[in-house]
């Protein structure tokens, strides 16, 4: 028997979190004083900033004025996209909130960074010196982080996740609270669906922190994004 696709699929980013503003948009972080509230610590540990809270709570708002209830959330189960989406949730009432099903998925996390997680650039850079050249040489789909995961790695974790949740998403109004490869890997699935090219179409333009991108059926049952609700 056929499984329908969503009703609607919205995709999100979480919003501001401490690593976001300590590394400042590098890959690692720039200096020993912006590492060191985060030595010792999982990435999935990292929390939102007071900001980052605000900017969930209105990004809430906003979802309920373009979309209305949505009967299924996903998050990523990690700090960040939980307390995103409890800023989110804050939009609708307690009892409209008992009308909607929430879980995590481990799935939809972000890419492991690996080994270097918590280090400087020059320190990443002293660890491993042949670092530029092989990410230079592999190119963004196919380098392997030390101890990580390249992008085809979590495209397969997508993948696993979009069947995985055929039946539960099937005919229900979806958000999806996730990090930024995992959204743009998702993106590459519904939108590209030949894995042989997703290489040469990176990158999608990333999602910033609350960005959303919002799917809905097409004729021929495929989901195709919706007008006027790409993210900025």
């Amino acid at each position: 028997m056929r499984i329908p696709p969503p009703a609607l699929l919205v995709i999100t980013r979480h919003a501001e979190s401490e690593r976001n503003v300590a590394k400042r948009g590098h890959p690692f972080f720039p200096d020993a004083d912006a590492a060191a509230p985060f030595r010792g610590r999982s990435d999935a540990a990292t929390a939102l900033t007071e900001a980052g809270r605000a900017a969930a709570r209105a990004l809430g708002l906003a979802l309920r004025e373009r979309f209305d209830a949505f009967d299924l959330i996903i998050d990523s189960g990690v700090r960040r996209t939980i307390e995103t989406t409890e800023g989110v949730l804050e939009a609708w009432s307690e009892t409209e909130r008992a009308g909607m099903t929430r879980m995590s998925d481990y799935l939809i996390r972000e890419r492991d960074p690996g080994h270097a997680v918590n280090m400087t650039t020059d320190e990443a850079a002293q660890a491993f010196p042949w670092l530029q050249d092989y990410w230079k040489s592999e190119g963004p789909f196919y380098a392997r982080p030390p101890g990580g995961e390249n992008l085809a790695d979590v495209a397969m974790r997508v993948q696993r996740f979009l069947e995985s949740r055929r039946v539960a998403m099937a005919d229900r109004r979806v958000l999806i609270v996730t990090h930024v490869r995992t959204a743009q890997l998702l993106r590459l699935t519904l939108e590209a669906p030949n894995p042989n090219e997703w290489r040469h179409q990176l990158p999608y333009e990333p999602l910033g922190n609350c960005g959303v991108l919002a799917y809905e059926p097409g004729p021929d049952g495929s989901l195709v994004p919706r007008v006027g609700t790409a993210s900025p």
